[in-house]
């Protein structure tokens, strides 16, 4: 009986290791690194290198600069509508980016569809702008590095003993202190902004955008690929309101638009 035991344990332990080792060979197997993939777009194998960047952001999650080789892929494979997605993606991590942000608007200019946005004013842009300029991540170290410079500001207006450094401690930590409190909404806006993503691309060659979330609804417009949309309604499974520049909104199916 004990000898029974003892097999079984001996099979249960083989098994054991024997699953162990096939995972770790299935790991090993689907490990990708970006050298890889630069190396097949170097190469122009570019459906390699697009399959090769997608696999490390699905196993290691969102990167700017993968996103951005991701696009480039995709561009030079004639599919625009995933090199828009892929650069709106890349841009919204790193939004002050400038080449991220030139290959974007190369993009958009060989879709269909020509947006003209609506003009506003001048302060609204340069703000936009502004808050564009650096990452959530970096304004939320600028924020920081402000306040520490606020309190070695403060420090030196009570503890200084000469008048003329208690005026430059005031008056630099009220500056400092602005700019930690500016900084810290852009930051807070721009991590709004990648947490609930509202955008969506249209990747369907083209859709007919309908006025009620069904196939007989009425058409209303046409999109074509490559598209961006904002989403005014995500409460259904198979449709989506969505809401151009211009004010116009419509249903189109889940299936013909990827999130951003």
């Amino acid at each position: 009986m004990r000898k029974t035991y003892f097999i079984l344990i001996l099979l249960m332990g083989f098994l054991s290791l024997s699953a162990q080792t096939d995972s770790t060979q299935v790991t090993v197997s689907t490990h990708v690194t970006k050298a890889e993939a630069d190396s097949a777009y170097i190469n122009n194998d570019f459906t390699n290198a697009a399959e090769l960047y997608e696999s490390i952001l699905k196993n290691k999650g969102e990167s700017a600069d993968i996103y951005y080789n991701l696009g480039n892929s995709y561009y030079k494979m004639n599919n625009i509508a995933k090199a828009v997605l892929n650069y709106e993606r890349a841009l919204l991590l790193n939004p002050g980016n400038n080449d991220i942000r030139f290959n974007l608007e190369l993009a958009r200019s060989k879709t269909v569809d020509k947006v003209t946005l609506p003009s506003e004013m001048f302060f609204i842009t340069w703000i936009q702008s502004l808050i564009n300029s650096m990452s959530e991540k970096g304004w939320a170290q600028t924020g920081i590095v402000t306040f520490i410079l606020t309190i070695f500001m403060l420090a030196l207006f009570i503890f200084g003993k000469r008048v003329v450094w208690k005026k430059i401690g005031f008056i630099s930590a009220i500056c400092f202190f602005a700019i930690c409190i500016f900084s810290n909404i852009f930051a807070s806006k721009q991590k709004a902004e990648l947490l609930n993503r509202d955008s969506a691309i249209i990747i369907a060659p083209s859709v007919t955008v309908k006025s009620t979330p069904n196939q007989s609804g009425t058409d209303l417009f046409i999109l074509h690929e490559g598209r961006k949309v904002m989403i005014k309604d995500n409460t259904m499974k198979e449709w989506k309101e969505i809401r151009l520049e211009d004010g116009n909104v419509g249903w189109v199916p889940t299936n013909v638009i990827e999130i951003i």
